[in-house]
């Protein structure tokens, strides 16, 4: 007689993804909803399969009428993102596409600042602070003489706003 698997319970048995994963599914997410790109194209470029995709982040896209997957207007998985801080570059986690919105934004803006001196982008971050992973608060450096010193001292020289995938 063969035996039988026992039931899972709720939430039992599912393994929450490598940051690395994470990454990849945010940046397939990312890339259908900025440049319109399909799962299947979005995924390969990411070098993960559609599968991974929807097993992990079925919540972030929706199927079409026409059997398609398009990514939400918004989603809630996590990204670990760089900001800069008086002590150097800082790693957060947020939970939403909004916050990474507001902080690439941010990044744009700071960039904008180093290259001409301008701060009028600038302006718009002073007194902003966005939700960490942990409901924390975290307030964007917006002091010019700070984002000079920091620029000067080429911490702000960055490849991306995304934390490297350990």
């Amino acid at each position: 007689m063969k035996k039988r698997k026992p039931k899972r319970r709720s939430g039992q048995g599912k393994r929450k993804p490598r940051p690395a994963t994470q990454l990849k599914l945010a940046r397939v997410v990312t890339a259908m909803r900025t440049a319109g790109v399909s799962l299947t194209v979005a995924s390969r470029e990411e070098g993960i399969s559609p599968a991974t995709v929807l097993r992990h982040a079925k919540s972030a896209v929706r199927k079409t009428s026409q059997g398609r997957y398009k990514a939400r207007k918004s989603d809630r998985l996590q990204r670990v993102l760089v900001i800069p801080t008086p002590g150097g570059l800082a790693e957060i986690a947020t939970l939403d596409s909004r916050s990474a919105t507001v902080l690439g934004e941010y990044w744009n803006a700071v960039n904008a600042y180093l290259e001409t001196g301008d701060d009028t982008k600038l302006v718009r971050f002073r007194g902003v602070s966005v939700i960490d992973a942990r409901g924390n608060a975290v307030a964007l450096l917006s002091d010019t003489a700070e984002l000079e010193r920091l620029g000067s001292a080429g911490i702000l020289s960055f490849q991306s706003m995304y934390a490297r995938a350990s």
